[in-house]
Order: C-alpha cells, then sequence, then structure tokens
C-alpha cells in the first residue's frame, strides 16, 4: 500500500514535470482572482447612484461588471484545473497500478491545487492594486465617473476574490480526482488516451437543471412575442429589461457549455466531415484527435466559446436596446428639430432668445438634474444619515415650456398640459414602485436643497431614453443655480442657433444618449473578454504541450515536421469553428428573444425593430480566437519538435 508520505517526491516530481500544466493552472487562476478583485473594489467605492448626469448607474454596471468576471473566471479555472487532472490520466493509472488508493490520489491531487492556488491568489489579489485604479482611470476619461473616482486598496474584496480562487480551483480538481481515482488501474491504462464518458454525474445534475432554467427563458421569449400585453396590463420595465436580458444570456451561454462533451462531438463530426475525404495524414489526425480527445478539444473550445458567444449576445443585445431607445425617441418626438450644446453651452434664456428671434416658433428647454428623497415624508428630510429614504439620488428632466410639444408621451393616467407649475410627471414604474396616485403631492430636495411638494399631474409608460421623473420648469428653475439647457425642442428651424448643433428630431440617426449604453457594454465586457482571451492562448499552450510523446510517435512512424504542424493548426482551427457554431447558436436565440421582448412587451405598439445578429462582432471575435489558438499551437509544437524523433 502506497502512503502519503510515499505520495509527497512523487507530487514533488510531478510539479517539476508538468512545469507547463501548472503555470497554466497558475496563470488561469492569478488572472480570475485580479479580475474579481479589481472590480470588486471598484465597486466597493461606489454607494447608490453617484454617476454624472446622463450616465448609467456606475453602481450596476459595476455589480455586472463584477457578475461578468466572476462567471466567465469561475468556468475557465474549473476548466483549466480539470484539463490539467485529466492530462495526468495515465500518471495516475501507474499510480494506481503500485498500490495507491482513490483516496491518496485525491489527496495528491488536491495538495498540488491548494499549493498553485495559494500562491496564485496571492499573486492576483497583488495585481489587483494597480488594476483597480487602472480601470477606474479609464471610467473617468469615459465620462461614465465621476471627477475623483478611483479605487483604494481594500482587503474585503481581495480577500473575496482570494476565497474564490481557492474554493473554485479545488473545486476543479477534486472532481476530475475523484473521477480518475474510481477507475481501476487496468481500465485506466487502457483508456487512458480515448475519452468514452466525459459527460459526470454531478456535470449532467448542473447541465440538466441550466436546460430546464433555459427552457423557461425560451418559453417566455415565446410569450413575449405572440401574447402581446392585456388591455390595462403595464408593459415589461424597460429599466430593468437590459439587466434580465443580460441575465438571460448568462443563462443560456451556461447551459450550452455544461453541455458542451454532448453536442461537441456530433459538431465536430459535421464541420469536419470534409476532411474525412481527403488522403492527406494531417487532415484526417486532426479530425480524429479532436474527436477521440472530447476533454481536450472541450476545455480548449470553452474559452474560445466564452470569447464569441458574450461579444454576439451581449453586443447583440446593447445594439438592439439602442436601436429601440432610438426608434421609441423618434416615435415620441413631437419636435421638428432639436438644439444641443455645441462647443459651448447653451445660454440659460435660449427659450427666449430662441422664440424672440422667429415669431411663430414654440420651444421647449428641457434640463437634466438630480433630485433627492423622491416620495419620502416631510420628516424624513431632517435626518441627513446616510440610509435616510430623503439622501436616495434620482436623475430627474426638468421641462421649460409645453412637454406636448417636445414629446408625445403615451399618457396612462393624466395629460402632458398639466405639467405647469408646482407638478412633475412620473413613469409607471416610479408610481408602481412608491405607490402612488395621479393628484399626490410628492416631496422632494431639489438641487440647492430646498424641500418641496410637487403634484403628480402625468403617469406615462416608462421610455427607454427618457428620465422616469419630469419636473415643471415653473416650480423648479429657479432652485437650479447656473443651470443650462440640454436641448431645446423645436417646432420649426430657428434664426440663431445660438452656438449649438441643430439634428433633425425625426431623422435617421443614434440617439445622442445610445453612447452611454456602449460604454457600459465595454466596461461590463472588456476585462471578461480580456481575460477569456489570454485564456485560450493558456489552454492551447498547456494542450500543446502535453503532446510531446504523440509528435514523437508521429515523428518515428515517418510523418515530417510540416505534417504535425498542419495537424495541430488544422486541430485548432476546428476548436475555434466548433466554438463559433455554438455561439452564434446562442446568439440567435438570445438575440430573437430580446427583439420580441423590445417589440411585444416594452415598445408595444410605439415602433418596432428588427431581428439583426451582430455579425461583424461575431466575425471580429471569432477571427481574433482563431489567431491566438493557432499561434499558442504552433509556436509550442515547433518547440517540441525541434531536434531529432528519435531524441524525443
Amino acid at each position: 500500500m502506497t502512503s502519503l508520505g510515499t505520495l509527497l517526491p512523487v507530487a514533488a516530481a510531478s510539479l517539476r514535470r508538468r512545469k507547463a500544466a501548472f503555470a497554466g493552472s497558475y496563470v488561469a487562476l492569478t488572472l480570475g482572482v485580479t479580475l474579481v478583485a479589481t472590480t470588486g473594489s471598484l465597486l466597493g467605492e461606489t454607494a447608490g447612484d453617484d454617476s454624472p448626469l446622463g450616465a448609467p448607474s456606475l453602481h450596476k454596471v459595476l455589480q455586472f461588471t463584477s457578475a461578468m468576471a466572476a462567471f466567465v473566471a469561475v468556468f475557465v479555472v474549473v476548466g483549466t484545473f480539470a484539463f490539467a487532472v485529466a492530462q495526468r490520466r495515465q500518471e495516475i493509472a501507474m499510480l494506481r497500478a503500485v498500490g495507491a488508493t482513490p483516496r491518496q490520489i485525491v489527496w495528491l491531487i488536491t495538495g498540488e491545487a491548494a499549493v498553485v492556488a495559494l500562491v496564485s491568489a496571492v499573486s492576483g489579489c497583488l495585481l489587483s492594486l494597480p488594476g483597480a485604479p487602472a480601470l477606474a482611470a479609464w471610467l473617468v476619461d469615459r465620462g461614465a465617473a465621476p471627477e475623483g473616482f478611483t479605487a483604494r486598496p481594500a482587503v474585503g474584496p481581495m480577500l473575496l476574490a482570494a476565497a474564490v480562487g481557492l474554493l473554485v480551483a479545488l473545486l476543479g480538481a477534486v472532481t476530475a480526482a475523484l473521477r480518475a481515482g474510481r477507475v481501476r488501474a487496468v481500465e485506466a491504462l487502457g483508456d487512458a488516451a480515448v475519452d468514452h464518458r466525459v459527460m459526470t454525474k454531478p456535470r449532467w445534475t448542473f447541465a440538466l437543471l441550466g436546460l430546464l432554467a433555459l427552457a423557461g427563458n425560451v418559453g417566455y421569449y415565446l410569450s413575449a412575442s405572440t401574447m402581446p400585453p392585456a388591455p390595462g396590463d403595464q408593459p415589461d420595465d424597460p429599466q430593468l429589461a437590459s439587466q434580465w436580458v443580460l441575465g438571460a444570456d448568462l443563462l443560456t451561454i451556461t447551459a450550452l457549455a455544461l453541455f458542451a462533451p454532448v453536442v461537441v462531438p456530433p459538431l465536430v463530426r459535421l464541420l469536419s466531415a470534409p476532411l474525412a475525404r481527403l488522403t492527406a495524414a494531417a487532415p484526417l489526425l486532426a479530425r480524429q484527435n479532436a474527436l477521440t480527445a472530447v476533454r481536450r478539444t472541450v476545455s480548449t473550445a470553452t474559452p474560445a466559446f466564452l470569447t464569441i458567444a458574450l461579444t454576439g449576445t451581449v453586443v447583440g443585445s446593447t445594439a438592439a436596446f439602442a436601436d429601440a431607445m432610438t426608434a421609441q425617441g423618434k416615435a415620441t418626438a413631437a419636435a421638428r428639430y432639436v438644439l444641443r450644446p455645441g462647443a459651448a453651452p447653451l445660454p440659460a434664456d435660449a427659450v427666449h432668445r430662441l422664440t424672440a428671434g422667429t415669431p411663430g416658433l414654440h420651444a421647449t428647454a428641457t434640463t437634466s438634474t438630480v433630485v433627492m428623497g423622491l416620495g419620502a415624508d416631510r420628516p424624513a428630510f431632517d435626518d441627513h444619515g446616510e440610509d435616510s429614504a430623503a439622501g436616495v439620488p434620482s436623475a430627474a428632466t426638468v421641462v421649460d415650456g409645453d412637454l406636448a410639444a417636445a414629446w408625445t408621451l403615451p399618457a396612462v393616467e393624466g395629460s402632458a398640459a398639466e405639467l405647469r407649475g408646482a407638478t412633475l410627471a412620473a413613469s409607471t414604474d416610479q408610481v408602481r414602485g412608491h405607490g402612488w396616485k395621479l393628484g399626490d403631492q410628492v416631496n422632494l430636495r431639489l438641487a440647492d436643497g430646498t424641500v418641496t411638494s410637487l403634484r403628480l399631474a402625468l403617469v406615462y409608460r416608462t421610455q427607454l431614453g427618457l428620465d422616469e421623473v419630469l419636473l415643471s420648469g415653473e416650480a423648479v428653475s429657479a432652485h437650479l443655480p447656473g443651470a443650462r439647457p440640454g436641448a431645446v425642442h423645436l417646432s420649426a428651424e430657428p434664426a440663431d442657433r445660438l452656438g449649438g448643433v441643430l439634428t433633425d428630431a425625426h431623422a435617421p440617426g443614434p440617439d445622442p444618449n445610445a453612447h452611454y449604453a456602449w460604454i457600459a457594454t465595454t466596461t461590463i465586457l472588456g476585462p471578461a473578454l480580456l481575460y477569456a482571451l489570454i485564456a485560450i492562448v493558456n489552454t492551447m499552450v498547456m494542450s500543446t504541450a502535453d503532446r510531446r510523446c504523440d509528435f514523437t510517435v508521429l515523428r518515428l512512424a515517418g510523418t515530417v515536421r510540416r505534417q504535425v504542424l498542419q495537424m495541430v493548426a488544422l486541430e485548432a482551427v476546428l476548436v475555434v469553428a466548433t466554438a463559433a457554431a455554438l455561439a452564434l447558436a446562442v446568439t440567435a436565440l438570445t438575440q430573437y428573444g430580446t427583439t420580441a421582448l423590445l417589440n411585444h412587451r416594452i415598445l408595444a405598439g410605439q415602433t418596432s425593430v428588427g431581428l439583426d445578429l451582430p455579425w461583424l462582432p461575431l466575425g471580429a471575435g471569432a477571427g481574433v480566437c482563431l489567431v491566438l489558438a493557432v499561434t499558442a499551437s504552433l509556436l509550442p509544437s515547433r518547440l517540441a519538435l525541434a531536434g531529432p524523433a528519435a531524441a524525443r
């Protein structure tokens, strides 16, 4: 019986012999911990909604960035550690043959994984120290974070990221070790080169749960496209729909990734069918290697699938919502032209100067602001604590002039003509959230600290590109010191543009506020995609470094180096092609659901957007993955093939 003491030298020798595999695991986990700790540190610096006017909620953006980072890190780290263990099946079989028990095998692999994970956790936390301020500076430069926003060293997020990294790494290693330890020595030796059973019972359990959740998503998508809201029902909240869609996208990706060992072999067989008709050795070997070594194919395809699928789904959903925002804005535009600030702000008396210069011209100015404590009780404004209801900020738009001359909003209750004097208008989402009724007095604190009460005169259906609170300029303009109009809605072309930029309110073109959605998308998606791209290189290098024996056998059998390199390159192409096909399927499904949700639940008869797959981002993502995968496969292969075959 082999003792644990006997296995310690084996573990040390394994660490020395399999440097590439352990280095790959170290890189994957270090970057994962860095990513989670960086986003977590920034998230701890935000409170509520301290974003600049017009920008999306910084707190929510960083929440989604942290979630996306954790999502990608879990997949990559678990897959990398499991793949590293799967590469050692022959070694484990030999240990079983000389008397090592399954328990000892598990302890051996767990101990090795724990050492790598501890070193990686420390390295990742140290890398997050410069990483978090760099990401904060990028957000400030893009206008998504207020001036002065930065990240200070925080122990809590780093400890949490390290704990998550350790847990995920050990989970991936132990799961694979348990599977390897249960195999009898003779079976393991005979089955070392072929993967017959990749889907384990735990994976089947998670995959079936993911499938059930995916079925629920598909059912909702179908109902959204075939069952519009009944008369009197409120459509889905547009402000939360984009968050729900992102969650649905991630769930769909997760479900398909869990079923990858089932769907990858048939897909590889289909995509490589033309290679089976060739007589050259390299294409045939590449096809058979991809079909036989399912674990290797799945492990190397997963980062590429994540990269392409996340690019397609997130970019596609963002583009769909941006198109819907633009279409809805033009559908509700009552003005003929919109004048916005140019190189300098518009003057405070822009409406008076524009209408005085052009008789018969109707102008309505809008200004963005922030109000505090919307709907709080009067006594709450005396409590200045952080948890006070009067300290909650809300974005609002001040309307100076006739609201109906600027927008034709779908009114649920009240009239746009009533937004005069001490009044406000609110979206259906705000009304439902606060329990207001038409005619209620709503308390709030204005930008200069004045606490006032305004009557609810209009309830309108929540719009994608419009604040959920509109304030009458007659009531609040005097309390906005130094405020300048953000836009002036005009019924005709003015004689003087006051140095601003005049646009046709109904002409084709993106909504001016849509660029913030792309800033948020880049923030959420960018770090995760960068990590996934590095993971592609990492797993490809790990895979190639473990195939020296295969290359030696091929060389001794008479295969020349060029043929071996062709085989490796074709395998990389097959892996990326498989990942791209799965990502395209996910993108098509989620994009169809997003479009149906927008048309039938949010736009709901105002206008509509068409189904448009993001072909350019999908192609760009697949192209980058292909270049990285082929390069990361060929370079180590050339090094492994250096020298005479017999020397290996």
